[in-house]
């Protein structure tokens, strides 16, 4: 089956990658189908549901590309903020750089002991088969807490702050394959490819 993943993050083109490897799916990127960035793009992550920017990517590329399309939309959230930043995550800083994301995140729980840094990582994925389908909705998560200072150089976004208890180590400590095995991106696209090989 062929797919067109609906991604212009290197971070999230990798890790896609790595979840479908050797599996029978033949995985397109935007730049694959010399899809050009085109401005609207800038507004299909406008919602503050996961769901409905998943969709919208989802429906955007399907209809572009001409492939069965899958996107995801995830997002860190952390329970002494109420959730924040959530599906604002990867642009929650005024550069939206993940340096000055994760110094922001770090402003705003200055001085909170460990035990009110509680955190999840959420991840919905939308599959549509053509661009009017009905999609297909998969989501996961995953529990950590938020640290004071980042640790290890891996993964991207709020990775070296995510420490994992399933993984005594934070995100950006661990290797791709334990990361992919807990993280809510990893449970996410395993519950999507379960769904996917039914219908082949």
């Amino acid at each position: 089956m062929n797919l067109l993943v609906g991604t212009r993050s290197a971070g999230k083109t990798r890790e896609i990658r790595e979840l479908f490897s050797g599996l029978p799916f033949e995985l397109w990127f935007p730049a694959d189908r010399m899809l050009q960035p085109l401005p609207e793009e800038a507004d299909l992550e406008r919602s503050m549901s996961y769901v409905e920017n998943a969709v919208a990517k989802a429906r955007y590329y399907a209809t572009r590309g001409g492939l069965p399309a899958l996107a995801d939309d995830s997002g860190i959230e952390v329970d002494a903020l109420s959730g924040a930043p959530g599906p604002r995550s990867a642009r929650w800083s005024a550069t939206g750089g993940d340096a000055d994301n994760n110094a922001l995140l770090l402003e705003q729980l200055a001085g909170l002991p460990e035990e009110k840094r509680t955190a999840h990582y959420r991840c919905v994925v939308a599959f549509l088969a053509t661009p009017s389908s009905v999609p297909e909705i998969v989501e996961a998560t995953c529990d950590g807490v938020i640290l004071t200072e980042p640790r290890g150089s891996g993964g991207f976004g709020y990775d070296p702050l995510f420490f994992s208890p399933e993984l005594n180590m934070t995100f950006g400590e661990a290797a791709p394959a334990a990361k992919h095995r807990v993280s809510h991106r990893g449970r996410a696209f395993r519950a999507l490819i379960e769904v996917l090989l039914r219908r082949a």
